[in-house]
């Protein structure tokens, strides 16, 4: 009977060390998700403040409606670029932009969902029509450089290409 009682108690105290790890993990799992849900997403857009357009009337009005004047001054050295990606290219192209300036590049659609990825830097969103993509970039080196489509948006999609040219 000693032994069995002794034998209970280990078997408690095994249950209890576990229940109390278990316990400690999951605290440990709730603070790094919230740590993170505080730190990650402090930069975002909150919902509901997202830019819209209307796809069926961009092409006609707003920025995105003349090429020309897609390329704004807003700053000493900071640009607006409102680009156009529509089924199979980019509006305006090529695009032309000083070096060291910082771009915000504000990419649509009228049509269907696109990819606008330029080669050699970090710059890769996806273009949802009626959604405007943000992206700020600083181009460090004047040259040329290819826009891809990496979304497939129909049969023409391979030859989907743009240009931005960085000028000293």
């Amino acid at each position: 009977m000693l032994d069995e009682h002794k034998a209970h108690k280990a078997v408690l105290a095994y249950e209890r060390g576990w229940l109390a790890f278990s316990l400690v993990m999951l605290i440990v799992f709730i603070a790094l998700i919230a740590y993170t849900l505080a730190t990650h997403t402090a930069g975002a857009i909150p919902a509901g403040k997202l830019e819209r357009v209307n796809p069926a009337t961009v092409r006609t009005e707003g920025p995105w409606a003349n090429p020309t004047q897609a390329v704004v001054q807003t700053g000493p050295n900071q640009y607006t670029v409102h680009v156009l990606a529509f089924a199979f290219g980019y509006q305006p192209n090529p695009i032309e932009v000083p070096k060291g300036a910082e771009i915000v590049f504000k990419i649509t659609s009228p049509d269907v969902i696109h990819g606008f990825h330029v080669e050699g830097t970090n710059i890769n969103v996806e273009v949802l029509p009626g959604e405007v993509s943000t992206v700020r970039y600083t181009f460090r080196k004047a040259g040329e450089y290819r826009i891809i489509c990496n979304q497939y948006c129909g049969l023409g999609h391979q030859n989907m290409f743009g240009k931005i040219v960085v000028k000293e």
